[in-house]
């Protein structure tokens, strides 16, 4: 055994295939000698264990990819582990252990196998991640099919030589960068600095920029002599560069004015590099010098120009502030222009209506005087009825106006928008007359909506009479609702959030509007008809009432070829239908049993009138003037059975929270709320508890008397 490992690897792979083969032909030959088989097998397992390489033989399979595409290990030394990192390989497939690239391996010993030629070569086992240097020989006979491997790990190796080609490659760049740069004048000089020493060995070029004699330069100068040519400004900053250097080792590079022969100072940049020893200590500090006198002036001359910029841009800035400021100024004189000129517009408006409404008003009850003083009664019904036609079409055009303001009280219900345009379809039919065609497209499988179904008619009628007047020669219109699944870029589109909606569209085949006339539909008073014709609110209201709803309207109009309007509504959860709203017709029901009623308003009229209809049908009615002394009064009498109260009263309480007040100790009183103008906030957001409703200003007898009966028999 002495004499292994004085054998190349080389003799030592051919030795034990030798051994191998003379102990497989001896068992196949049945030759019985067991002192020669004993001591050939103990010297191949001795060779195969003591070489430090990784030793393997592979046998060839056929496999899934076809014949002979994979290898078996068959024996291996503890240097494959070694060598490779994998433990128990025999047994193991190639494509176990190198699936992804097992075909490399393949094609090499697949073609020893073939040729019987042996390989040498080096390769990456990718799957553990390292270099090998293989050689490998075809086992005879070719038909075992087998090849035997002998290989070591030259990963280390292949590191070093990247590492010294990579350090060949930079040196190589470094030189060349050198020489262009002393070529192109760039560097004016080179030193080589003996650290322990403290002897600067350099070249003329470097002593002349330091106004030293060449001579002196080549015999050796000092630190101190270096930093003496230095200027007095800069020496402080050199010294304590150069300190730093030395400490920490590696580049350097440092600006600084060197005096000349001449005594003129110029500025340069010294480019170096500290070589330190193991422990750290700098040994040598070679460098080169490069003249930077011109790029220093073009820097000053830089920096002056940005300078000079950052003025400029500074007074720009101030300047654009300026003018900024005085464009807000103008554009808010124009805002309060146009915002002066809707207000005119608007109150010329309504000054013009509402002095329609009471002059007819004022009249009648003149007349209503002069009859009854006349004593001719009989005549008193007709200017009764006129009265009461004005005040209706009052109370139409405040309901408009908060439409638009979008201050409306709004009583929603999850409704079904079929089944209101199809009772509406008679209405329609003879309000827009014989000329037109009406025709319904109702959307199979329509969402719900949560809507006022008194306001969505109403807008409904006005979007139909305005398309009437749109045709004056006759026509189609159609009525159209669809489910809408809006994107951001369709909302976005109609000024509202991504999401469902109910949309309800009115198109007509009249005369259509142009794009400036689209984009003063929706103001207030604005109206293209005739003096006298209308009152241009009916678009406003519209617009009004679908954004108070959480929706919106939009035009698409094309003059000459009709227009649509569509009012999006957001769907509501909830499926079920309650758009069967039971109209307030009827005579006025008296009371049924006793009861009594707490009436608050802060107008004392409005008190009276309330108070009056209610004791005329047989209730015992009390009344307050706010929120606090009705409490006193609902503290003090347990058996009042309905409050009916105005939402906006004085002294802190308003309507809405003198109902919560009261239902906190009376959780079952029901409560009618009166309002000519209400926040929806104060109704909750149009969500009134069970026990709750609400009536508007003005209202009729019949109306009110409806109401509070419901309310009492709750």
């Amino acid at each position: 055994m002495s004499d292994i490992k004085s054998l190349s690897r080389e003799q030592l792979e051919d030795e034990i295939l030798r051994l191998r083969a003379l102990s497989q032909g001896g068992a196949a030959l049945k030759v019985h000698n067991a002192s020669d088989d004993d001591a050939r097998e103990a010297r191949y397992r001795a060779l195969f264990e003591a070489i430090d390489d990784g030793f393997c033989i592979i046998g060839f399979i056929d496999g899934p990819h076809g014949p002979l595409s994979d290898y078996v290990h068959l024996e291996a030394n503890s240097g494959y582990g070694r060598h490779t990192g994998i433990s128990d390989i025999v047994g193991k497939r190639l494509r176990e252990i190198e699936p992804g690239n097992a075909d490399v391996w393949l094609d090499v010993y697949g073609s020893v196998l073939r040729t019987g030629k042996p390989v040498r070569f080096e390769q990456e086992f990718k799957s553990v991640a390292r270099h090998i240097e293989v050689s490998a020989t075809r086992i005879e006979p070719a038909g075992l099919r087998q090849v035997a491997v002998l290989f070591r790990d030259v990963t280390e190796r292949k590191k070093a030589e990247a590492a010294l080609r990579e350090s060949e490659s930079h040196a190589r760049d470094n030189i060349q960068r050198v020489q262009m740069a002393m070529a192109a004048g760039a560097i004016i000089g080179t030193w080589l600095w003996d650290v322990p020493t403290d002897r600067f060995t350099v070249d003329e070029a470097f002593a002349t920029a330091f106004g030293f004699d060449p001579q002196q330069g080549r015999s050796g100068l000092s630190l101190a002599d270096i930093v003496g040519a230095v200027h007095p400004d800069d020496q402080e900053r050199v010294t304590a560069s150069v300190r730093e250097a030395l400490a920490k080792g590696g580049a350097y590079a440092h600006q600084y004015r060197t005096r000349r022969e001449d005594g003129r100072y110029r500025w340069l940049e010294a480019n170096g590099r500290v070589e330190c020893s193991s422990d750290g200590v700098a040994l040598k500090f070679p460098g080169v010098l490069i003249d930077i006198e011109e790029r220093r002036a073009v820097e000053a001359e830089r920096d002056h120009a940005l300078a000079a910029l950052r003025t400029l841009n500074e007074t720009l800035e101030q300047r654009v502030e300026e003018r900024t400021a005085a464009l807000v100024q103008a554009e808010d004189a124009l805002r309060q222009a146009q915002k002066m000129e809707a207000v005119g517009q608007l109150t010329g408006g309504l000054a013009h209506d509402f002095n329609n409404i009471l002059a007819g008003i004022s009249g009648s009850l003149d007349l209503m005087k002069t009859r009854l003083a006349q004593g001719r009664v009989g005549e008193i019904d007709r200017y009764m009825t006129g009265a009461q036609g004005a005040v209706k079409r009052a109370a139409g055009l405040t309901q408009r106006l908060l439409a638009f303001s979008r201050r409306q009280t709004l009583d929603p219900k999850p409704s079904d928008i079929n089944r209101i345009v199809a009772g509406m379809q008679d209405l329609i039919s003879r309000s827009v007359g014989p000329g037109v065609a009406v025709e319904t497209v109702g959307a199979g499988g329509l969402w719900t909506a949560f809507v006022d179904v008194g306001q969505l008619e109403n807008a409904l009628l006005n979007l139909c009479i305005n398309a009437r007047d749109a045709m004056p020669d006759g026509g189609r219109l159609t009525i159209e609702t669809g489910n809408r699944w809006l994107d951001e870029r369709a909302a976005a589109q109609r000024g509202l959030p991504p999401g469902q909606y109910v949309s309800l569209c009115v198109s007509d085949t009249g005369t259509g509007m142009s794009p400036d006339v689209v984009a003063r539909a929706f103001d207030p008073f604005f109206t293209t008809k005739p003096i006298g014709q209308g009152t241009g609110l009916g678009l406003s209201m519209v617009y009004g009432f679908a954004g108070q709803s959480g929706g919106a309207v939009r035009i698409y109009s094309e003059v000459g070829k009709g227009t649509m309007i569509c009012i999006y509504l957001p769907r509501h959860a909830a499926e079920d239908h309650s758009s069967d709203i039971p109209a307030d017709a009827g005579p006025a029901p008296a009371a049924t049993g006793v009861h009594a009623i707490l009436v608050v308003d802060d107008e004392p009229l409005v008190r009276m009138v309330a108070v009056e209809i209610l004791e005329e049908l047989g209730y015992e009615v009390l009344e307050a003037s706010d929120g606090p002394s009705a409490l006193k009064m609902l503290d003090a009498r347990p058996t009042i059975d309905l409050l009916v109260t105005d939402v906006g009263l004085p002294n802190g309480m308003n309507g809405r929270q003198l109902a919560d007040a009261v239902r906190v100790q009376r959780p079952g009183l029901n409560v009618l709320f009166v309002t000519g103008y209400a926040e929806n906030a104060v109704l909750n957001h149009g969500h009134l508890d069970h026990g709750m409703e609400v009536v508007t200003k003005p209202f009729t007898a019949d109306v009110l008397a409806r109401r509070v009966e419901s309310l009492i028999r709750q």
